[in-house]
């Protein structure tokens, strides 16, 4: 029999794996792996204000998140610098700003290592309880924003001939990214919930044949990912968010050899 707190780790990281694997297909599509990237960075600055605050991690999270990614739309519009070097600079600035915070909280004991690299283990019910609650909300607003998303990662500008509200859609889809983020901090970690996010698409990339495949398939490997992740942790004692990413990366590399294997048959 598994123990009742690996039990709450499968479920919590199937649940993370259900819709980041549908989010991450957009991230695919619309080159958004670094825009990612800056987002989980940032989530450090929000733990900071947390731990400050006395406040829910995740709710501060988020709101941080939330900030970044709609200071990104607004500087990504209006400064005359381009995209990734706006992205370069938040990124980093927040991650720095998040880590200086935390050093100088010398009242406050932080286990850094468990918000960089995750601890999936230590999920209680509750958040078990979050985690579905967040995927399911998650997933039905994509599915509502499914079409004019998927329109305006084709062609923003057809889209918006088409009377259509591109600017909207991305910015609803930004905030189901931040909060995927602040619920998957406790899975993978701040550090890996990009790769999360992308290498179950990547992977699921391989064999659709369609956008809905392809987000289908991406949740399967995610969960896939998670599974095969945590039993490997608990054989051979290794980290449990970095076996996560391991697997997923095992997965993909798989996905590969699969995929050259039939073309060449």
């Amino acid at each position: 029999m598994l123990d009742d707190f690996f039990v709450r780790a499968l479920l919590a990281g199937i649940g993370v794996a259900l819709v980041s694997g549908p989010l991450g297909c957009f991230v695919i599509w619309r080159r958004m792996a670094y825009f990612g990237d800056t987002m989980a960075h940032s989530a450090l600055l929000g733990v900071t204000f947390s731990l400050i605050g006395d406040i829910n991690t995740q709710l501060g999270v988020f709101t941080v998140v939330a900030l970044v990614a709609i200071a990104l739309l607004i500087l990504q519009d209006r400064a005359a610098l381009p995209s990734d070097t706006i992205l370069g600079i938040l990124s980093h600035s927040t991650l720095a700003l998040g880590l200086v915070a935390i050093a100088l909280m010398g009242n406050i004991r932080v286990d850094l290592m468990s918000y960089l690299f995750g601890d999936i283990l230590a999920v209680s019910q509750t958040d078990v309880m979050i985690v579905y609650a967040c995927t399911a909300a998650g997933l039905g607003i994509l599915m509502l924003i499914w079409r004019p998303l998927l329109a305006a990662t084709v062609n923003e500008e057809l889209a918006r001939a088409e009377g259509q509200r591109p600017q909207l859609v991305r910015l609803i889809f930004l905030l189901l990214l931040a909060s995927i983020i602040a619920i998957a901090i406790k899975i993978v970690g701040i550090l890996l919930i990009t790769a999360l996010l992308v290498i179950p698409a990547a992977t699921a990339r391989r064999f659709a044949s369609s956008p809905e495949q392809m987000a289908v398939v991406a949740a399967i490997a995610g969960v896939l990912s998670t599974v095969a992740g945590l039993f490997a942790s608990l054989t051979w004692d290794t980290p449990s968010g970095p076996g996560i990413v391991v697997a997923a990366l095992m997965l993909f590399l798989l996905s590969l050899l699969l995929r050259s294997h039939s073309n060449s048959g």
